[in-house]
């Protein structure tokens, strides 16, 4: 876990003035970026510039694997052509190692060290050898060539724009200040949606690397935006033949092997726990690991299940989100160390601001300063290391959102499961017409009609809608020429609109469009890496291992999430729960998917009441620009007196928005603004 910065200039760096030193104002520039992430790596700092001052890259470190100076960075090859940074964990490092040991200098005993190794020997190629979470910058000197790449998932984030002729890539966007940027809305972004599920940030001109993609810049010329993996569905015509328990055993050995590999580190190892299945199957299993086959937690060699501490929320009991009870009485039947971090209105109010800064995301819940907060209870007690169990619903059908979707069609691929046509159709209606498959009602006009043209009537797309909570000034209509359902479609490729049209289950298709837009660009940012590394702390993700996912992509609809025509009801993760069976408690193994959100309901005048007052005035909303104000003024009164949950929830948006725009400096967003997009490199080969 580390924090990087990259630059490229387009443009031939002018003669140095005598006796001036080299290179020195880029040089304060890089520093100036790595200062503002230096909480991402408080171990060690470094950079480097080329000679001829056209590249450059730096590097802070938090040290997990091989603690010594070898494993600082950057990483030069032995001929000096070749330099990375690299951001993340890397497991199975030590077979590449022995591997590619004859032909390559290892320096140290870097996890991350590999890259260059696996670059050298298999060019761009290279990266479908890495698993783990991660984002890089490679540059070759002798091909000219500038790499930048994002893990499958998109666990780690990586940004990039173009700025006076130079191209910057960086961990977080607000490295970019460092290098004279200054930032302005994108309205046509916010919008039409795009910055939750495109490639757009709600910045102008500031992108996304996309989750299993990198960028290329050969001789300094065009930026080059391209996949080099993706998720995969079966065809839900041709009938699975592997037997339920060989799909349970499946899944089984493949996420004791995901959890094992990310116990591995030269630093203390810890669990995040809440009282769900996910959390709880990864503590369960790390126990079993330890007690049955003697596996290591991080520098701990004690092999005691006393030394395996685990962490989590602990809401006040009448909020009705509280978990930290059941987390408590699984952690006694482990036998391991229980941790619970206490977030009262107070807790809560005081980290509400730094999350969105941190996260870079506006996401209106409190689940962000609660992931601070584990994670400076975490540091606290001198841990670095924290294996969580984000990504599991995405996989596994662990949403309720995804009722409508497993019944939007038989599941021919797995015959036992067949019901009553009928009784399917009707299940289908009976979810379509409630609309409670979303947790909260979609904000604006649905365009069910480019649902059902361009992805095959699914409505995991309506659930996007949820993020939007900005009551918007009219001038910005003219820059909502799509509808976020459009925005979605248009944003994949034909080969994946073919397989929505007529090769994935409707349930398969809504994964998808989960995992590739809201998961990444709020969940994973806003409650994810960002927010643990805050106070110093790598947090693993053992349900994001793309072996296990490739395996679970395959397993039909209907043995994901299972439906019960006596019952009338649902039992998600049906796969995963009977995987996970032996390491849980039978009462973890029977609740239902309780989804991680914090309290919606404050007391009037209260802390958390305050803390929004202080932001969300008139002044504050109209330096924004493109908020209506006169729509928004009774957001706090119906949020903290008439307990109005919606209410809240735009309220805490437009107190986000309104901290981003200050912290970043961003200008107020005028309605004569001249409408115009960023010509972005992957789309024309222009640069701005």
């Amino acid at each position: 876990m580390c924090g990087l910065t990259a630059c490229l200039n387009y443009n031939k760096c002018e003669p140095l003035a005598t006796g001036a030193k080299e290179n020195s104002g880029l040089e304060a520039e890089v520093h100036e970026s790595l200062e503002l992430v230096k909480h991402r790596g408080p171990d060690a700092r470094g950079q480097w510039i080329s000679s001829d001052g056209r590249i450059a890259l730096g590097h802070v470190r938090l040290s997990i694997i091989d603690l010594s100076a070898e494993g600082n960075q950057p990483f030069h090859d032995d001929e000096g052509g070749i330099h990375a940074v690299v951001n993340g964990e890397l497991y199975g490092y030590e077979h590449y190692r022995e591997q590619l040991s004859k032909e390559y200098s290892f320096k140290g005993n870097s996890d991350c060290e590999i890259v260059i190794a696996l670059y050298k020997n298999y060019g761009l190629t290279f990266l479908s050898h890495l698993r783990g979470e991660f984002a890089l910058v490679l540059y070759d000197s002798k091909r000219e060539l500038l790499f930048a790449a994002r893990d499958r998932y998109g666990i780690k984030s990586l940004y990039y724009t173009i700025i006076d002729g130079r191209l910057l890539v960086a961990t977080e966007m607000k490295s970019f200040l460092a290098f004279g940027w200054e930032p302005s809305w994108s309205i046509r972004s916010l919008r039409e949606g795009g910055w939750v599920v495109d490639h757009r940030t709600i910045f102008e001109g500031v992108y996304k690397v996309l989750p299993g993609h990198y960028l290329c810049v050969r001789n300094f010329g065009d930026v080059e935006h391209k996949p080099y993996w993706d998720l995969e569905y079966p065809d839900k015509h041709i009938p699975e033949t592997r037997s339920e328990a060989q799909m349970i055993d499946g899944v089984r050995e493949r996420l004791m092997e995901a959890v094992k590999i990310r116990l591995r580190a030269d630093v203390p190892v810890a669990i995040y726990l809440s009282g769900g299945l996910d959390s709880s199957s990864v503590a369960g299993i790390t126990a079993h690991l330890i007690k049955t086959q003697g596996t290591q937690l991080g520098n701990d060699a004690s092999r005691s299940l006393s030394r395996l501490s685990v962490f989590t929320v602990q809401f006040d009991e009448d909020s009705g989100v509280n978990e930290s009870e059941v987390a408590r009485r699984t952690a006694e039947w482990l036998g391991v160390d229980f941790h619970p971090i206490y977030m009262g209105e107070e807790e809560i109010a005081s980290r509400f601001e730094d999350a969105v800064w941190y996260s870079e995301t506006p996401f209106p819940d409190v689940d962000g300063p609660s992931k601070m907060a584990m994670a400076e209870k975490v540091h606290s007690l001198g841990i670095k290391v924290v294996v969580t169990g984000e990504g599991s619903d995405e996989h596994f059908g662990g949403y309720s959102t995804y009722h409508v979707d497993v019944m939007r069609e038989p599941d021919n691929s797995w015959p036992p499961s067949l019901i009553d046509e009928s009784k399917r159709a009707k299940v289908w209606r009976d979810l379509t017409q409630r609309g409670d498959m979303l947790s909260w009602q979609p904000q604006g006009e649905v365009d069910v009609d480019a649902i059902d043209r361009m992805l095959n009537s699914t409505r995991q797309a309506m659930r996007m809608r949820s993020f939007f909570f900005l009551e918007f000034a009219s001038w910005t209509d003219t820059y909502a020429t799509r509808g976020v359902e459009t925005v979605i479609a248009e944003s994949f490729d034909g080969k994946v609109r073919d397989a929505i049209a007529n090769k994935w289950h409707p349930l398969h298709t809504s994964e998808f469009l989960w995992t590739k837009t809201a998961f990444p660009n709020i969940l994973l940012r806003y409650t994810g890496d960002n927010m643990d590394m805050v106070h110093h702390v790598e947090s693993r993700t053992p349900f994001l291992d793309h072996h296990l996912t490739e395996y679970a992509n395959a397993i039909p609809p209907s043995l994901k999430m299972k439906y019960d025509p006596v019952k009338d009801d649902f039992q998600e993760k049906h796969i995963l729960r009977q995987a996970v069976k032996p390491f849980i408690t039978e009462e973890v193994f029977a609740r239902r998917k309780q989804p991680f959100l914090g309290p919606t309901i404050y007391r009037d005048g209260g802390p958390f009441h305050r803390m929004l007052a202080k932001v969300v005035t008139k002044e504050n909303v109209e330096a924004l620009g493109f908020v209506d104000w006169e729509a928004s003024s009774g957001l706090l009164n119906r949020a903290f007196k008439e307990k109005d949950g919606v209410a809240m929830r735009k309220a805490m948006a437009l107190a986000q928005f309104v901290t981003l725009g200050q912290r970043f400096g961003v200008k107020k967003a005028e309605p004569e603004r001249e409408l115009r997009g960023y010509v972005n490199g992957e789309v024309n080969g222009q640069r701005n």
